[in-house]
């Protein structure tokens, strides 16, 4: 990164939040359910399927994690009701982990019991790495009792391709994705090229050791890498689907549609838009860089 972007992204927190929302848009589908599925629809006349997640994490009180239990909760009914894609990303932090890992894991375990109920799939999110091994642990205690879960594994931490080789006896249903939390060099590999390889490399492994793999990346090198590791291991359809953020590289989203492949978009919502959106701010410094542009007034 350049010293330029730096400095941009540490500049971010001084946009005013209005410009922030108008960016967000892109990012984020709204601030309501309604907005949710009014997006999912779009997607899936595109020919892409759809996750979609209740904004929100770092939950530190008890009542504010068991608000996110019942709009999770409420979620799924809209879902079921409008014959969507029954299929929710949930942050562990947003259900209360900072708090109490068993509560955590019992709100968890009710998502992922009413999505079983109408035969939907959760996924659980995988959020920075003092978090990875209680939500390992999460996993597996709700993997015991419910097929329908899913996890996520960060190509940039240097554990990875352990943790990965101790779940595949599981035959788990895996999204791989770079990773994106500020990690310290103690933990994780900083190169880009270095977290390219490792990204390829526990895809790999993924996809012969027996999982379903949800490849998200936005990464096209990392999507042609991944297509010929399908063409080369005869991964059956199956097996596996490309996953994107909403608002990123749109293009590509439809490229990868239009060779055939399944493709899952991560459709966030809520009123916590605004720490996810200066989140994919801080990870796009293109973007950032036109966000300060509109605060200064710069064309």
């Amino acid at each position: 990164m350049s010293v330029f972007d730096t400095l941009i992204r540490h500049g971010l927190p001084l946009v005013p939040k209005v410009i922030v929302g108008a960016v967000a848009r892109r990012y984020v589908a709204g601030d309501s359910i309604d907005d949710a599925v009014h997006t999912m629809r779009q997607l899936n006349q595109e020919g892409a399927l759809t996750t979609v997640d209740v904004l929100g994490e770092e939950v530190q009180d008890v009542a504010r994690a068991e608000l996110g239990l019942r709009e999770y909760l409420g979620l799924l009914d809209t879902i079921e009701r409008e014959r969507l894609d029954r299929n929710i990303s949930v942050k562990p932090t947003a259900l209360g982990l900072k708090i109490d890992e068993t509560m955590c894991a019992e709100h968890i375990e009710s998502i992922v019991a009413r999505a079983s109920e109408m035969g939907g799939f959760v996924r659980i999110d995988m959020e920075d790495h003092t978090c990875t091994d209680a939500t390992l642990r999460i996993y597996r205690r709700v993997r015991e009792r419910y097929s329908n879960l899913g996890v996520v594994l960060q190509a940039y931490l240097f554990r990875t391709v352990a943790d990965l080789t101790d779940l595949l006896p599981l035959q788990p249903n895996v999204r791989i994705c770079k990773g994106i939390y500020r990690e310290p060099r103690s933990v994780a590999w900083q190169g880009f090229a270095t977290v390219q390889a490792n990204f390829i490399y526990a895809t790999e492994k993924l996809l012969s050791g027996g999982a379903h793999v949800g490849i998200a990346t936005h990464d096209p090198h990392l999507v042609w890498a991944a297509m010929t590791l399908i063409d080369r291991l005869r991964v059956g359809p199956d097996r596996y689907e490309f996953q994107m953020l909403l608002g990123v590289d749109p293009e590509l989203r439809r490229i990868i549609l239009d060779l055939g492949y399944r493709m899952r978009v991560y459709v966030p919502f809520g009123r916590d838009w605004y720490p996810y959106s200066m989140r994919r701010l801080r990870e796009n410094p293109t973007v950032a860089r036109h966000v300060m542009r509109a605060m200064l007034g710069s064309p």
